[in-house]
Parts: structure tokens; sequence; C-alpha cells
């Protein structure tokens, strides 16, 4: 991450530099790889989320995820969030909501979806979340276009018929209402980034958003000790945990906030249409997961609607 921090500050040196347009390019570009990478390291946590169902609880599984991922961040953002203290106590409502939706809300969620619906349909129905990304622009002012509209009108039909087995009934699983939540938390957690305070160190507001959603979890965590129990470490729990913790959570969230910053939420979210892919071929791969033609044509109507829909309106 500090390799990262390095590289994004060169980047935006050049960009600030008189007829810095090569700068803004490659800012671009940069922008583009931070959310390809973020995409590709989360698509596994589905896969996680969907192996740990049966012997890590939900909200136990996203502590530890988060503990983890504090002490992976802790060496190299601590130091920075508390030289910006005083800025965070200022901006702190922005921080917790952040948090809460980012953090203790999303991978909760996730994870409690994992329980009753597939890995690859996690993937397919998180797609989605780009069009309410758009959605969130449109009330912030932003013309969206016909295209984009249509775009999201046809993201929309492929989630229905995702999770209602193309039944006219509608007959969605616990899961997929449960994803469809995640999707508006993590929606809803991309637009905020764009309010976030410029002068926010990006590993200042990493590490004190993992603080401050741990903390919030922390309560639920412990009803969930005296409710269920806690879970047995094996290696087949613990190793999942490091993956979600070191890299789902410190690597992939640091990238996907430096992607917001350089591209915004929108041009962001035209890389994430990839998840769905990566989630399918690693649910095969791992769990077995087969896939079928109604997961195919929806794959390709959620993929074919998120594009067309985060496409820029024509000037």
């Amino acid at each position: 991450m500090a390799v990262l921090e390095r590289v994004q500050g060169r980047v935006d040196a050049q960009a600030a530099e008189p007829g810095g347009a090569g700068g803004a390019r490659r800012a671009a570009v940069l922008g583009l790889l931070f959310a390809g990478l973020a995409t590709v390291v989360w698509s596994g946590s589905f896969v996680t989320a969907r192996a740990l169902a049966d012997s890590v609880p939900p909200i136990q599984h996203a502590f530890w995820r988060w503990i983890v991922a504090l002490v992976a961040v802790a060496p190299f953002a601590a130091r920075a969030a508390w030289r910006q203290r005083a800025l965070l106590r200022e901006h702190i409502r922005f921080l917790l909501l952040a948090s809460l939706l980012g953090v203790t809300v999303y991978n909760t969620l996730v994870n409690q979806a994992g329980i009753s619906t597939t890995a690859g349909n996690m993937g397919m129905i998180m797609a989605a979340s780009p069009v309410v990304m758009a959605l969130y622009e449109r009330l912030g002012g932003v013309r969206l276009g016909a295209r984009r509209v249509v775009g999201m009108l046809i993201a929309c039909a492929g989630v229905l018929l995702l999770v209602s087995k193309g039944s006219l009934a509608m007959d969605f699983t616990t899961g997929d209402l449960w994803m469809l939540a995640a999707a508006l938390s993590f929606a809803s957690y991309s637009a905020l980034l764009r309010r976030k305070p410029a002068e926010i160190e990006g590993l200042a507001f990493l590490f004190t958003t993992f603080v401050l959603g741990a903390l919030m979890l922390s309560p639920v965590y412990v009803a969930s000790l005296v409710v269920q129990g806690g879970f047995e470490a094996t290696p087949a729990t613990v190793s999942p945990l490091l993956y979600v913790g070191v890299l789902s959570s410190a690597l992939a969230f640091f990238a996907w906030n430096k992607a917001i910053s350089l591209i915004g939420a929108a041009r962001a979210g035209v890389v994430y249409y990839l998840q769905p892919v990566c989630v399918a071929l690693l649910s095969f791969l791992v769990l077995g997961e087969p896939t079928g033609p109604m997961q195919l044509l929806c794959m390709t109507l959620i993929l074919g609607g998120v594009v067309l829909g985060a496409a820029r309106a024509s000037k």
C-alpha cells in the first residue's frame, strides 16, 4: 500500500503541473487499474463468504475480517491517522457514516447472504451496484441521458430475473435479498466517497474507517458469541479470514478508494462489471458451483445493462 501511495503521489504531481494533460491521462489509467485490482480481489470475498457459511457465523466472520485488516494496515496507516487526528475528529460524522456503510454493514450482509445463495449469484447481484451509483449521480444533478436509463432498466431486469429464477412469482431466496441490500450499501458507500475531504490522507481514512467499523461491530459480535458460540480456529477457517482481512479489506478497499478519488464512482463501476465473471470462475474452480443457461442469460443482461448505463452521456 505504501508503494501504491507513492505512485499515486507522483501522478498527482504530474497532473498538477502546467500542461499536465499527460498526467491526467495517467491518473485515469491508474484509477482504472486500482478499480480492476479491487474488483478481482473482492471476487474472492464472495467465494470465502460461501465457503465459511457453515463454519463461521456471519457477524464473527465480519468482525475478525476487520481485526485482521487493522493489523495489516496499522504499520502503514496508524501514524498518518494520529498526525491527522484533529482533522479526523472534525469530520467524524462523515467517517462514521462511511464506516457504517462500507465496513460494518456491507460485508456483514455479504456474509449473511452466503448462507443461502450461491457465490455466483452473489457476484451477479453485486454487479448491479453501479446502477445505484449512477442513480446517486442523477440525484446530485448529473443528467443520465436515455442511454444510461435504458442500461439501468436492462441491468435491473437481469437482477430480477436472476433472484426470481425466471418466475413471475418473484420467489426470492433470503440470500438474494441480503445481497440486494449489500449492493445498495456498497453503492451508497462508493457515492459517499466523492464527498471525502481532500485533506484527509487515504491511509488515514482507511485506518479510521476500519477502527470505527470494527467498534460498531463489537456489540453484535459479543451477542453472536453468547448466542451462537465461537468457531474452531483451523486452517480451513483461518486462511479465508486472512485472505479477506489482508487482501479483500486492506488492499482492495485502499485500491477502490483511490479509484473513486481518481475517476469517480461511475467510471470505477465500469470495471466492477468484471466481478460476476471472476466470481463465476472462482466459484466453479473452488466450490464446484455450476453455471447454467439462466445464470449466463442473467450475466449477459446485467453486464450489458450496467456497461450501457454507466456510459458517458454524449455532449
